[in-house]
């Protein structure tokens, strides 16, 4: 049986650790973008803008062009429509890809187990499979609010993080403040992806629960995802050079 690839253990840290979110309308700038950090950052994350605005014409240029992708397309629908739609995602070539732990373990289940048949119908190993437990732009006010949800946010992501083991997925997307939480509560081997990563003194913009590089890699991430700071920063490279020293890491 094909598993996905494993994130860099830590004692081999390394900057496919930094996956930079190309939040971008076409492939052009995702393609010119990828091409400005080339040697720098090898890992990119293909979102909702890009996916929607160009398709899967998106991955397959990042993957032309040497780049790793993370998918990120959230998906949250009843078990046969996820099916579905990760056979069709796995198929595009990317080395991660998301559902949402609120869909349930039948979803999550069914996310998994058509990740392993696409890929051993493609003949390529088995994309990781992560779940979103809460998004980063939500706090507590806002759960209970406007989600009629009482626990604080570190309770529910790290609910949703244990059915997301259950149920057989990679690991999961979390903010770096719950991430030392799901750790414990996950063990090692569970891949754990932060977004919601400002450098220290930088706006947050729409998020909520945020964190620097550096402190999400010592929470215990496996990943860190971020987007405007080194895409709209007026030099890319030198923006995501200064991210990965941030999380301890030598750029190539």
């Amino acid at each position: 049986m094909q598993r996905g690839p494993e994130p860099p253990a830590a004692a081999a840290v390394d900057a496919r650790r930094l996956i930079v979110a190309l939040d971008v309308a076409t492939v052009e700038a995702a393609s010119g973008l990828v091409s400005s950090l080339k040697g720098t950052v090898t890992s990119f994350k293909v979102g909702w803008e890009l996916f929607c605005a160009a398709g899967p014409a998106a991955v397959a240029a990042v993957v032309a062009a040497g780049g790793r992708v993370f998918l990120d397309l959230k998906f949250h629908d009843i078990p046969n429509t996820v099916t579905g739609a990760v056979a069709a995602a796995t198929g595009h070539g990317a080395f991660m890809l998301n559902v949402h732990a609120s869909g349930g373990r039948r979803m999550m289940e069914a996310a998994v187990d058509a990740a392993r048949a696409a890929s051993e119908a493609h003949g390529r190993a088995r994309p990781l499979v992560v779940a979103v437990t809460l998004l980063t732009s939500l706090d507590e006010d806002e759960l209970r609010r406007d989600l009629g949800i009482a626990e604080p946010p570190l309770a529910v992501v790290t609910r949703l993080a244990r059915l997301a083991q259950a149920a057989g997925c990679d690991g999961v997307v979390v903010s770096a403040r719950e991430a030392a939480a799901v750790r414990a509560a996950c063990g090692a081997g569970f891949t754990i992806v932060c977004p919601g990563i400002r450098s220290a003194g930088a706006a947050a913009a729409d998020q909520r629960r945020t964190a620097t590089p550096g402190e999400a890699i010592a929470a215990g991430a496996d990943y860190i995802v971020v987007g405007r700071p080194v895409t709209q920063a007026p030099d890319p490279r030198a923006a995501a050079r200064g991210i990965i020293e941030q999380m301890g890491v030598r750029p190539t």
